[in-house]
């Protein structure tokens, strides 16, 4: 099955996965998949991943999703730059995700990182997502 959008894919795997109190999701492995999922690591908002073989022998990432107090840690997970519609920010003008408390996930020249990293870095890039 093709996927116009992997990392829209892997976000609404997640948003789902959580709705249903699941622990770990699978999604196809990819670079940039992996990229996102650092930051999110990093930020605290999984507790890891694996590459595993799936189905038919090719590579997944399985996503360990984190729960405190049995609600999912992820509250709201938003795509922003799509493939129809790419969004390229300024370091001054990527947004600040409900006053600091959540991050947006800038692709930069750099590489994947936090909206915070790439203010120190002074570099701005595509937004691809948000993350509460």
């Amino acid at each position: 099955m093709s996927v116009n959008d992997p990392i829209g894919d892997m976000l609404t795997r997640i948003r789902n996965s959580q709705m249903r109190g699941k622990s770990t999701v699978r999604t196809p492995a990819s670079k940039l998949r992996a990229w996102v999922l650092d930051v999110l690591q990093d930020e605290g908002y999984i507790r890891g991943y694996d590459k595993v073989e799936g189905a038919r022998g090719l590579p997944e990432l399985e996503i360990g999703l984190k729960y405190y107090e049995g609600e999912p840690v992820i509250r709201e997970l938003k795509r922003v730059s799509k493939p129809g519609r790419r969004v390229y920010m300024s370091v001054n003008d990527i947004p600040t995700v409900r006053q600091g408390l959540g991050v947006s996930i800038v692709s930069t020249s750099r590489g994947v990182m936090s909206d915070a990293n790439a203010r120190s870095q002074n570099v701005g890039g595509e937004v691809l997502c948000t993350v509460f």
